[in-house]
């Protein structure tokens, strides 16, 4: 069984959450938040990045590559620089290892099963 190295392109199913997402310069332009897709008819929508003014979309057609450790665009600097916030519905991310300490609370949480639902700020 051969293994895939890190720069060979995987799908956008396999994309890491936190990659770094580059510009065309390859310079950062942010990471990874989410994928967006319609599974009914597995078709790639785009992608949510998270960057210092919030989170931001990016549409598929400008997704070049994906790799496992990152994603490709064809924009510039300037262009990244404008993208849009993601509109729609908010989306909400469950910490999986929140309540993993030994504090009362965290004890309580594992006890109960709550799941403490956060929701992403643009």
């Amino acid at each position: 069984m051969t293994q895939e190295s890190d720069d060979e392109a995987v799908s956008y199913q396999a994309a890491v959450r936190h990659s770094p997402v580059l510009a065309s310069s390859r310079a950062t332009i942010g990471q990874l938040e989410h994928v967006l897709q319609v599974p009914e008819l597995d078709i790639f929508d785009g992608i949510v990045i998270s960057t210092h003014r919030g989170l931001r979309f990016i549409g598929a057609d400008h997704v070049t590559r994906i790799t496992r450790t990152e994603l490709f665009t064809d924009l510039s600097e300037a262009q990244a620089a404008e993208l849009p916030a993601p509109d729609g519905p908010p989306v909400f991310h469950v910490d999986a290892l929140q309540d993993s300490g030994d504090s009362m609370h965290d004890v309580l949480g594992r006890f109960f099963g709550r799941p403490h639902w956060t929701r992403d700020h643009d």
